[in-house]
């Protein structure tokens, strides 16, 4: 899923991206009740039409942004009371207020709201943490389905996802997915990774942990991550991903290829008349070569931009396409091995 956090997936217009092709993209409940507000949004009639963007949307809860706030934020067991890092102003946000903002938002998908423990965190305060997230996780569902009168809200309510959590602890994540597992998600993610952890510790809170997930509901890895990640979660049994990764690094001129990771900015590529990646049909690969390319970024003109992320977003966009094929016929183990192979050494900078 491309990360769209102010409903706009950075560096495109809504229609270049729709013709990149993705199903659905993440909104920020953080960012999107600060600014417009959720008050605009829902007289403007909600972030789909707001965006002008006709597929799905799934908005995360705003929990891992407040996790993000520690020095302006305090957590207590009815919610989280902190201040805007725009302007100050005070704000609470509760597994209560969380839904209520995702539902007036008017996305596909909402996200329960939870409690993201910092790495480094001792034992007992991450089993604190995922003990109140559980609690927060029952208020969440209770919230999703019931308007304040007690009524089944109607029909057109969210998909409801839960979040588990853990840390790096394989008893605490294992105890995590049996409560979250028994409440009635319609999906399972798995939170509280890429928080400052080695990769080697991520995946194995992957690999041990999505196995443990029903295996008739969608399994959702949060964050997460680099093109050998989306394999390795893959294979793990992950169906869903998002992560900023296709647009941030494109604004920094690090652009995935079938052949490794090309630094543009480097003086080999000043009069490469390539294309940027020959095994690649988007807008940038199709029309301009690698040396145009990197004389846009080297004088930082916007279009670097655009064109920098039409592609990122394009090749994680068209290996979950290949990914998706490849089990469709029986072939991901080929297709897994075969993509790991072409991944050179990566461009040094």
């Amino acid at each position: 899923m491309p990360v769209g956090t102010l409903a706009s997936v950075k560096s495109l217009t809504t229609e270049q991206l729709k013709q990149l092709g993705p199903e659905i993209i993440l909104n920020n409940t953080y960012h999107l009740m600060l600014r417009p507000g959720v008050e605009i949004l829902e007289r403007l009639g909600g972030v789909h039409k707001f965006q002008s963007w006709d597929r799905a949307i799934l908005s995360d809860s705003g929990g891992f942004q407040v996790f993000s706030l520690a020095s302006i934020r305090k957590v207590r067991e009815e919610g989280v009371e902190f201040r805007s890092h725009i302007d100050g102003s005070l704000h609470f946000l509760s597994p209560e207020t969380s839904i209520d903002i995702q539902q007036r938002m008017g996305v596909d998908i909402a996200m329960a709201f939870d409690e993201c423990p910092p790495y480094g965190w001792s034992r007992d305060e991450i089993e604190k943490s995922m003990d109140m997230t559980h609690r927060w996780a029952r208020r969440s569902v209770a919230a999703h389905f019931s308007a304040p009168n007690g009524v089944l809200k109607h029909a057109a309510t969210p998909a409801l996802f839960g979040i588990v959590q853990g840390g790096t602890y394989h008893d605490l994540r294992k105890r995590s997915v049996e409560e979250i597992a028994s409440l009635d998600f319609d999906g399972v993610a798995i939170g509280g990774v890429v928080t400052g952890e080695s990769k080697e510790e991520m995946l194995d809170i992957m690999h041990f942990t999505t196995p443990l997930l029903p295996s008739d509901k969608p399994r959702y890895l949060m964050g997460v991550g680099t093109p050998e990640d989306l394999l390795e979660g893959v294979a793990a049994g992950v169906d869903m991903f998002d992560c900023v990764m296709p647009t941030r690094n494109a604004r920094n001129g690090s652009l995935f290829t079938s052949q490794g990771k090309i630094a543009i900015k480097n003086a080999k590529y000043a009069d490469d008349q390539g294309p940027l990646d020959p095994q690649c049909s988007c807008l940038t690969c199709r029309t301009i070569s690698r040396a145009y390319l990197r004389h846009l970024y080297t004088n930082d003109e916007i279009a670097a931009h655009v064109y920098n992320t039409i592609h990122n977003v394009s090749f994680y966009l068209d290996l979950m396409r290949g990914i998706r094929q490849s089990i469709a016929s029986h072939s991901f183990a080929a297709f897994r091995a075969t993509f790991l192979n072409q991944q050179p050494t990566t461009d040094s900078p």
